[in-house]
């Protein structure tokens, strides 16, 4: 994720030309497929699991011809290298930086690109490698930039005390989010602005799509062409927020609501979410 987002109240539901399906009906029906049941992708018990599955989850019912995570949240590095190593990794130079995807997922934007230039654009890497493929430890760089600032200024606000900081810092990453999502429900948010949900800004440790290689982020996101042919070649913006941040799906537009994907506009820009209603705030109000 980058750290370009706008305003959570600048959202807005946009018309189906085809009514979604519910999203966890088309996971299952994906996941059957691919021999695997949803209770062991995102225990039911865990609702940190379940609000990442339902904030980041399109990976889930993307094309058969990449690999989705096995889990929800990875907690380790290993878990990640294993699961990297068996997905596959391609790599291309960009733009001077190296760019590293699943190969399906790479071979489509290559494709994204060529087309671009020969309309006299282009596509490229924002941030340079780290917008696409990352490990464990950048998640977990990522998501202390946001965290950390956050517990400062609320603590100068005084809406947290020096004792309730020190504790959420020596809490394990698990319970640490659990707890931040928890403040969130209060007021008490975490993202870069302090506006939204930390999710809305960066993902939690672990859960980045760009673990999974199939996200990229794009320098030339504001440019409605450039949208256009990402979509063409199966790349879709999927994260409420983060406008850079597009996710390889390998389908095209039109099929999307039949995995379990909905609509929604963001100042002109069309973001492909789940389907599951109460899930984002201001969305199903």
């Amino acid at each position: 994720m980058s750290t370009q987002q706008l305003p959570a109240n600048t959202i807005r539901e946009l018309n189906e030309s085809s009514e979604p399906v519910p999203f966890y009906e088309a996971l299952r029906k994906a996941l059957k497929k691919r021999k695997v049941k949803i209770d062991s992708v995102c225990p039911p018990a865990d609702p940190v699991a379940r609000r990442i599955l339902e904030e980041y989850g399109a990976v889930f019912v993307a094309d058969k011809k990449v690999k989705p995570p096995p889990v929800c949240v990875f907690t380790t590095e290993e878990q990640v290298a294993k699961f990297q190593e068996e997905a596959g990794v391609k790599t291309e130079y960009i733009a001077y930086d190296h760019v590293e995807l699943q190969p399906e997922a790479l071979k489509h934007l290559l494709k994204a690109r060529e087309e671009a230039q020969k309309e006299g654009l282009d596509i490229t890497p924002r941030d340079g490698a780290e917008a696409a493929r990352r490990n464990y430890e950048d998640s977990v760089r990522l998501w202390n930039s946001r965290f950390e600032p956050a517990l400062d200024y609320w603590l100068s606000q005084g809406r947290l005390t020096a004792e309730q900081v020190n504790r959420l810092r020596g809490l394990p990453l698990s319970q640490q989010v659990a707890e931040v999502l928890e403040l969130e429900k209060t007021g008490i948010y975490f993202s870069k602005d302090l506006s939204k949900s930390i999710l809305y800004s960066i993902a939690a440790p672990g859960t980045s799509q760009h673990i999974h290689m199939l996200a990229f982020d794009v320098n030339e996101f504001e440019n409605p062409r450039i949208r256009e042919i990402m979509a063409k070649h199966g790349w879709f913006q999927t994260v409420l927020s983060d406008l850079p941040h597009f996710t390889f799906l390998g389908l095209k537009e039109k099929d999307l609501p039949k995995r379990g994907l909905r609509s929604v506009e963001v100042n002109g820009q069309v973001f492909w979410i789940p389907n599951v209603v109460g899930t984002h705030p201001g969305l199903d109000k």
